[in-house]
């Protein structure tokens, strides 16, 4: 059965031609770093980022995790937004896999402040904790992008604090694509960085961490004590090529359909957002006055074939990707605006 599926962009199907290369792709052992695909992925992608060198891992969580490990030591503390994905949805996993705290501040629509994050290194006071990392987001999980000006003034400070920066760019290319810029214009902001190839590049599994060769070293050994030493990766590695290599490229299409999406919606009574922020392929919208609750909506909708999330405290989130046309949109739209009423 097709579904109109709107909860996210990582529900994506692989492309035929993703599907062939699994196929045909040569493969080996990537414990043994003889899987030549996985091998050609991960030079491919420290290229493509100017970056020393690049590993790949399981999942966007467990890059942004290696990268914790591998800058923190047991005890350290690294600075976050108080809505990002490593502090909100990443299973408190700096706590339980670097020991690490997380000090987190309140940006303003999620946007990082040099000047808070200045603030909030610590000093040489017996008790406190010491200041290891900062860690970024791009594009935001609110759907917005930071500017290459931000993240410079931002890098400005950790370099007079000798701090590294890890960044989260679940993605990246999404934000690339915003600013119009290259992927590596942010990688050069970083030290390190992870990027995921499932979300809206239309991998079935994987991303990508990148850094210095000695970071990079590290995380790979710490990727093994994680379980993720995958064995013959390359039929993985395959199509994560062509998702990285080709697919960014049309991403610019899913940020049009989503501002499409967004001014449909805003045309529906009761409907608020902000228009401003629909910057990459994410629309958060809230429903108010309806006769029908809002918490109702999702299985309703399902009843039709148009997949959503509940939404979270009262606001929703419907996501643009390879698999929804305008023609998607204005089925979903339609839908709703008969739920409304």
């Amino acid at each position: 059965m097709a579904y109109i599926d709107l909860r996210s962009d990582t529900v994506t199907h692989p492309t035929q031609a993703m599907r062939e290369a699994m196929f045909r792709a040569e493969v080996g052992d990537d414990v043994y770093v003889d899987d030549s695909t996985t091998n050609e992925l991960e030079r491919r992608a420290a290229k493509l980022l100017g970056m020393e060198a690049a590993l790949f891992v399981s999942s966007g969580t467990m890059g942004n995790q290696l990268g914790i490990m591998a800058w923190t030591g047991r005890g350290d503390e690294i600075i976050v937004g108080a809505e990002s994905h490593i502090f909100l949805d990443e299973v408190g996993g700096p706590a339980l896999l670097a020991a690490a705290n997380m000090h987190t501040l309140h940006f303003q629509n999620g946007i990082p402040n040099a000047q808070m994050i200045e603030a909030a290194i610590r000093g040489d006071d017996i008790h406190e904790p010491r200041t290891a990392l900062i860690c970024l987001e791009n594009a935001l999980a609110n759907g917005r992008v930071v500017t290459l000006q931000t993240m410079e003034e931002i890098r400005k400070v950790a370099k007079a604090y000798k701090l590294p920066i890890h960044l989260d760019g679940a993605r990246l290319f999404n934000a690339a694509t915003a600013l119009g810029v290259s992927a590596a214009d942010i990688a050069s902001k970083v030290d390190t960085l992870t990027f995921c190839l499932s979300k809206g590049l239309c991998a079935p599994i994987g991303a990508i961490f990148a850094g210095p060769r000695s970071i990079v070293t590290r995380a790979r050994k710490y990727r093994k004590l994680l379980g993720g030493g995958m064995r013959q990766t390359g039929v993985l590695a395959a199509p994560a090529l062509i998702a990285m290599e080709e697919m960014p490229g049309r991403l610019h299409i899913d940020h049009e359909n989503a501002r499409y999406m967004a001014q449909k919606l805003g045309e529906l009574p009761g409907v608020t957002l902000d228009l401003e922020a629909v910057e990459i392929n994410m629309v958060f919208f809230s429903v108010r006055g309806t006769k029908k609750a809002p918490s109702t909506f999702k299985e309703a909708l399902l009843r039709q074939n148009i997949k959503i999330n509940d939404p979270s405290g009262g606001v929703f989130r419907w996501m643009t990707h390879n698999g929804i046309t305008r023609g998607d949109i204005d089925v979903a739209v339609d839908a709703l605006a008969a739920l409304i009423g």
